[in-house]
């Protein structure tokens, strides 16, 4: 049995070729361009572009007695010269045009927000080592804006790595200077600092006043929505309250995030796939960059042909067609893949898009229908891990928006008329339904619970609170309104 469980195992192990080409299909466009850049860096028998002219084999296969004993004995030169062996390969999908628009979102570029703090700082005159606590301060800021350090720790790490001894009175000076600079906000240590010093710099209105009060004396009323409880604590009216609330709606709780040279924040999408309604009919196109045009360098054809063309072959001349072998091969196998990549990417999207037609002629959710990786998987005979593969990596661009691919998967349930639905389906009318709800009364997760059985779609308390975070939505009383 343990014989058996070992070969088993063996068999089912993947070739060097196998998880290469597992790697390539998982890389998104810009690795995937920077894989194929370093490819035509290391072997130097990969050529770019299209080839323009076809190798012709002006090789018979008679050899001399030396020449068959020398080629049966290595490697058969006319396999890396011959038009069948060496491929030529237009790598790009049959649909996609030089022509079409190359949608990608631009790179931020400009001043970090880190340097952005520092050149605030050099305005200000400091006494002794104030300047090296500010500047440390900064340092320690993330990228919401907030220090989440404790001062008693930053007191701590200026002795050990800047060897500046103070104490925390001294540091918090310092951070006060720190909390003065652009954005509002920043260099707060949580979200009641954060708001207490934007409120702190608004023009001095009864609105702004009773917000600063009710942020510095009933932050954790207010972050309840303990509405009544407020409007007894400060003896206002509820148009008083709300009016103050909206003051604090307007602050910014991540200043550092609305900062737009701090590219860290900034997620950059390049579409694998694009996704086209013509005529009513979906049209798919594989993004150009995913197929380059390469081909096997002529120079090194010309070598093989040198070689076999020789009446002496000596060593030095059998171990550099070794290496020029090594590198056809490589080649050879590189193009291969990356036509591999092409197609596993272009089948696995298209099967997608068809068992998503609906969905993706309506832009309407509710008609995504329940798919799961296996589903795809069975319809392109391909293994579930390459469908998750790229499902998980890559994008599709539609005329409601760019997607991650994982987004359109979702398992099933069934509703009272014993029909299979998708739970993005449920998720869409879950959200539909508390977006509609009174905010002076939300609707309770058993509340929605029991709607949503009215609605045909019978699910347990358990599973609206599970779908509800899910959607980032929060519990009833935090969506109450006044």
């Amino acid at each position: 049995m343990l014989k058996q469980g070992l070969n088993l195992k063996l068999s089912q192990k993947l070739s060097p070729q196998q998880i290469q080409l597992m790697k390539l299909i998982q890389l998104p466009t810009l690795a995937f361009e920077q894989r194929v850049k370093q490819e035509y860096e290391e072997n130097p028998a990969l050529d770019a572009g299209k080839e323009k002219d076809e190798f012709e084999d002006e090789f018979s296969n008679e050899n001399t007695e030396e020449e068959r004993d020398i080629i049966e004995t290595e490697f058969d030169v006319d396999d890396y010269l011959s038009d069948d062996e060496v491929p030529s390969y237009k790598l790009k999908a049959n649909n996609y045009s030089a022509d079409d628009e190359d949608k990608q979102v631009p790179y931020a570029s400009g001043t970090s927000f880190s340097q952005f703090l520092k050149t605030q700082l050099q305005t200000f005159s400091f006494k002794e080592n104030q300047e090296e606590i500010a500047f440390f301060l900064v340092g320690s800021v993330d990228d919401s804006g907030y220090i989440r350090r404790s001062l008693i720790d930053i007191v701590d790490d200026l002795a050990f790595t800047q060897n500046i001894y103070t104490d925390e009175e001294t540091v918090e000076k310092v951070l006060k200077i720190v909390q003065s600079l652009d954005p509002a906000g920043v260099g707060a240590r949580d979200l009641r600092e954060c708001l207490l010093i934007q409120l702190h710099r608004k023009n001095k209105t009864e609105s702004a006043d009773l917000a600063y009060r009710i942020v510095d004396e009933a932050f954790d009323k207010f972050s309840k929505k303990h509405y009544e409880k407020l409007i007894q604590k400060f003896s206002i009216s509820e148009e008083k309250l709300k009016e103050a609330i909206e003051e604090i709606e307007h602050l910014n709780p991540k200043p550092g995030a609305s900062f737009s040279g701090n590219s860290r924040s900034v997620e950059h999408v390049i579409p694998d796939f694009a996704i086209h309604i013509k005529n009513g009919e979906l049209e798919l196109t594989l993004n150009g960059r995913n197929a380059p045009e390469m081909h096997i360098s002529r120079d090194y054809s010309n070598m093989l042909k040198g070689y076999k063309e020789s009446t002496k072959k000596t060593r030095e001349q059998k171990e550099a067609v070794f290496f020029i072998k090594q590198k056809l091969d490589s080649a050879k196998w590189f193009i291969d893949a990356i036509k591999q990549r092409q197609d596993t990417l272009y089948s696995t999207m298209y099967s997608i898009m068809i068992h998503q037609k609906d969905y993706f002629l309506s832009g309407d959710e509710r008609s995504l229908k329940p798919m799961i990786l296996k589903d795809i998987a069975e319809k392109i005979n391909m293994d579930i891990s390459t469908v998750s593969r790229v499902a998980n990596s890559k994008y599709v661009e539609t005329p409601y928006g760019t997607f991650l691919i994982k987004s359109f998967f979702s398992e099933s349930m069934t509703n009272e008329e014993g029909e299979e639905v998708s739970t993005r389906e449920i998720k869409k009318i879950l959200e539909m339904t508390i977006d509609s709800e009174d905010k002076k009364k939300p609707h309770t997760d058993a509340k929605l619970a029991q709607i949503l059985k009215e609605k045909g779609y019978p699910i347990a308390r358990r599973t609206i609170a599970k779908y509800r975070e899910q959607l980032d939505l929060p519990v009833a009383r935090l969506r109450k309104e006044i």
